[in-house]
Order: C-alpha cells, then structure tokens, then sequence
C-alpha cells in the first residue's frame, strides 16, 4: 500500500486547485457537528472531499507513531469516470454488496445503518459481541477469516468482497498487500487512534460514505452529539470534583491514560479531576506502584481497574491495593462486567458508538445526586 508524505499531499491540492478549484468543495460537515457539539470533537483522523463526480475519502496517521497520509476515491454507481493511474491508494466502486471489517468497532456501525447484512467476513469472529453479527456467524452468513494481521487470502478471495476495511497497524501488511495485488480494495479505518469520544463516534460518517448511507449517518451523529452536549452539561458547572484514580497493576508496573487520551477526555467530561490529567499523550502512563499508592492516596474514586470485576479479585491480585481509600469506600467503578454472549466485554466494541451511554455512565456514579434514577451499562460498581 502507497504510503505519502504530507508534503506530497500539499504539492498535489496545489496543482489540484490550480487545475478544477471550482468543481470541488469540502464537505460542509465539520462546522456544523462542531457547533452542535461545542466541541472542537470531531475526528481527525478522516475527511471526505467532494470532486468532479466522486468522492475523495482522505485517511490521516490510521496508527500512531507516523505521520501518513491516505487517499481513496469512491465512485458512485453507474458512472464512466476514468482516474489517472496512481493517484490514488485505493479506488472503491459502489455500490458495496458484500464487505470484510477487521475490528470489532466496525460493527455496530454496520448495524446502526442497517447493513449488517453486507457482512460476509471477519478475523476472529469469536470476538463479535454482536446478537445479531452472531446469529448470522451461526447461519455461515459472515466466515472466519483468520487472525488479524495474517488474514487468510484465499479465504478472503472466496468471498468475492467488494472492500476490506483494514485495521492498521502500521505499514506493512503482506495480507493487505496479496488482496490488493488480486484487485480487492483494502480501505485503513483509523478510528481507535481518535483520542475524543466523539471523535471516534464520528467515524459512522466514513461507513456512510461506503454504504450509501451518509444521510442517515450524519443524522445518527449529529443526534449523538447533541445527547453527548446535553449530558456534558449537566456537570459543566459543577464545584465538586472527585478525585480520580485509573488504571492498574500488570507485571509490577501501573499503567494509566495519558492524559490526553480517549479515557482522560471521559473523565474530564463526568466533571472528575483525573490525578495524570496533565500529563500529555493519547495512550497509557507507565507508573511506580509507589507512586500511585502515594497520589492515589487522595482519590475518592476509581474507574477502569483494569480487567477486575470485584474487589475480593483486586486484592488476591495484590493486597497493596485495598490500601487505596477508593477501595476501602467500595468506590471501584468497572467497564468488564458488561459481557455480550459469547462473554466478550461489551465495551470495547459498542463503547466507541454510545459515547454519550458511557458519559452517562460516569455522571451518576461520581455524581449521582445528578442523575440519581440512571442505571448505568457500561460502567458499574464492583462485586463484592
């Protein structure tokens, strides 16, 4: 797969412009979701561009560490249209009638805008929360396809998919490689490098674009938005603000969100003060266990203890932990109770589209004089 610098990028929307500037426009959505939100929330890591006739769908840093820059056209249904010869990194025709998702957050999406049923692979579909997705794993209508990352070509051929939408890790993928090599488009979906909660709830928009869907899509997220805003809200101005502590022990060392990451930015929204919220990057703190004990000792809550469920398992696990006052007030709060029903944690997949549930979620349990009546989904109290 095409890998282009950012300077390219730019050397290419100069000549672009100079060339057609009157038949293109982007795509009038950013403002909008920016003013229902009263965010600046909206993903960075996708945008859709409208060009002569079709859609250029521009894909930036799908994993962290590089700076990327993809681009894909999609063409609509029915249409001559003739690209220049490497232009582009991908080129999708729609309409797309059969397609293979890598990760797990790519379903609900799917479901959200009716097209489950378009479907028709997946690596590990052990993982899939999803009634519906498991239903029809059981009818042979969506096939394993192997483990992420090596996925089984000739699997994934079988299926005759219109598009793959990739997982990326990085830039070198030989599977990726082989499917485009035998004319299967393989589109990077980067919504986990998001680091806003709607960020990643937005990207909904780039499964629209692909599904003929984007109406509906924009709809769902700008209802999203709203109920995000109006929970939000409910704790904006208040003085209280819980201590929080996050995170967990593995192999002697703590880690935490960074505090600029996708669980921080929760936090921050519930009306907590988060112990790291200073400290920047958008993925996990490596801490002492000395040091979280100290600091910790002065929060008066604890969310996401990792994979723990109750507190008779948090202190098998280590007994330093029921030094914590979070622990010693029962004021653990969890996301790993939440089980779909082949036992995988529902967060994880459907967390990324029900931002608002998730915020919800934490308004009442550190502030639950607020929504005293809610009951929670994703995020509960410890088991005993």
């Amino acid at each position: 797969m095409k890998k282009n610098t950012l300077f390219g990028f730019a050397l290419f929307g100069l000549l672009l412009c100079s060339i057609c500037l009157s038949c293109k426009q982007e795509t009038p959505k950013k403002e909008e979701l920016s003013a229902i939100t009263g965010t600046e929330s909206v993903a960075k890591g996708f945008e859709i561009e409208q060009a002569m006739g079709y859609k250029i769908l521009h894909i930036r840093n799908p994993w962290p560490g590089e700076a990327v820059h993809y681009r894909y056209a999609v063409l609509p249904e029915n249409t001559g249209i003739e690209l220049p010869s490497g232009e582009f990194d991908g080129v999708v025709q729609l309409p797309l009638k059969r397609i293979v998702v890598t990760s797990t957050t790519h379903i609900p999406a799917l479901e959200e805008l009716g097209a489950l049923d378009r479907l028709v692979g997946f690596p590990g579909v052990k993982y899939i929360s999803s009634a519906a997705a498991n239903t029809r794993i059981k009818n042979g209508q969506i096939k394993e396809i192997g483990p992420n990352g090596q996925l089984n070509v000739e699997e994934v051929l079988a299926l005759q998919p219109d598009v793959v939408i990739g997982y990326g890790m990085g830039p070198d993928n030989r599977s990726f490689e082989a499917l485009q090599r035998a004319g299967v488009p393989v589109v990077l979906n980067g919504d986990w490098t998001e680091t806003h909660p709607l960020g990643k709830a937005e990207w909904i928009r780039f499964f629209g674009l692909f599904l003929d869907k984007e109406e509906e899509a924009d709809e769902y997220f700008t209802a999203l938005g709203q109920r995000y805003k109006e929970a939000k809200e409910l704790v904006s101005s208040t003085e209280n603000k819980p201590l929080v502590l996050s995170g967990a022990v593995f192999k002697d060392v703590w880690y935490a969100p960074a505090g600029e990451s996708w669980a921080a930015t929760f936090l921050r929204d519930a009306g907590a003060d988060y112990l790291w919220k200073e400290e920047k990057g958008t993925g996990s703190l490596s801490l002492s266990l000395e040091e979280v004990l100290t600091k910790g000792s002065k929060a008066q809550a604890w969310v996401a203890p990792s994979q723990f469920t109750s507190y008779t398992a948090l202190k098998e696990s280590s007994v330093h932990y029921s030094a914590l006052p979070a622990f010693q007030n029962k004021k653990v709060f969890t996301f790993s109770k939440t089980k779909g029903e082949g036992g995988g944690v529902l967060y994880y997949e459907l967390a990324p589209y029900q931002p608002d549930v998730v915020l919800k979620d934490l308004i009442h349990l550190l502030h639950p004089e607020v929504l005293p009546d809610y009951q929670p989904f994703f995020f509960l109290p410890l088991d005993p």
